[in-house]
């Protein structure tokens, strides 16, 4: 959602929430009065010039006496609060700018808390691997295969790991390690990237093993930026959340995960024991 479809958004739910207003029959300044607020905050909502709050809107029904409403009403503002972007229309044009972009997302980001079940993270990969997870992709999307400027983008982005002022809690499920997305050196020389990545200033990685006793079931991936909005990646699309009940949620799946996960020399073992399973020969 571009800042113009969700103004628009915004727009579209004062005009119901003025809607909502004149048809109990009341003036703005006996709204706020109801409601205990200031006349300014019901006209900056009604004309879409604040986003309200689900507190808000349970407010606005109730004090309207159509409680019913505010199911609606936080339908439209959830659809405020989550931003889906489509794959097939950020791929048009190729693979880069999406690296791009992601580049300056982590550059302006001070604290991440990530987490990945099936792939290893862009933020750790090798060239090798991130090369043939990039054909893999624009295989299975259709899109135009600028592989060579991907990759060059998404190691463009792992100079962050490097700078002060950054923070990265990364966990990982087991499986992702074993998941062969590329032949047996390309994995090997995975593993070997992820095992010096074990003890930087800047990482925090921890492995979530197989044999862990779950506080949840293992989960989709997801990537939560300055405890202020969570990244979440499907098959087609890639989802903004920034509602407070989202960012709870995921916070506490992130911390559930977490409680499960092994750090420092246990995470290097179990790192080695997948790439000792490979087959170099």
């Amino acid at each position: 959602m571009s800042a113009t479809d969700y103004q628009s958004g915004r727009e579209a739910l004062g005009a119901r929430l003025r809607e909502l207003r004149s048809e109990a029959g009341l003036q703005g300044k006996e709204l706020a009065d109801r409601l205990g607020w200031q006349r300014s905050k019901v006209s900056r909502l009604e004309n879409g010039k604040q986003t309200a709050t689900a507190a808000d809107l349970q407010a606005w029904a109730q004090a309207l006496g159509v409680p019913a409403e505010a199911a609606d009403l936080l339908s439209r503002l959830r659809g405020l609060e989550s931003r889906q972007r489509s794959w097939r229309r950020q791929l048009a044009t190729g693979h880069r700018a999406v690296q791009d972009r992601y580049v300056a997302a982590y550059r302006r980001t001070a604290t991440v808390r990530g987490y990945e079940a099936t792939v290893i993270p862009g933020l750790f990969q090798t060239p090798g691997y991130a090369r043939h997870l990039l054909l893999l992709n624009a295989d299975l999307m259709q899109s135009p295969r600028d592989t060579d400027e991907a990759v060059s983008a998404r190691m463009r982005r792992q100079e962050v790991l490097y700078e002060d002022g950054h923070s990265f809690r990364v966990l990982i499920w087991e499986g992702a390690l074993h998941a062969h997305v590329g032949p047996g050196e390309v994995m090997a020389g995975q593993h070997d990237r992820l095992i010096g990545l074990i003890g930087m200033p800047q990482v925090t990685l921890g492995i979530v093993p197989f044999g862990a006793r779950l506080k949840l079931s293992p989960k989709h991936g997801f990537w939560i930026f300055d405890e202020e909005r969570v990244v979440v990646e499907t098959i087609n699309s890639e989802f903004v959340l920034e509602s407070t009940e989202d960012l709870a949620l995921y916070g506490r799946v992130w911390d559930r995960l977490d409680a499960t996960a092994v750090y420092g020399e246990q995470a290097r073992r179990l790192i080695g024991r997948a790439r000792a399973s490979l087959d170099l020969d």
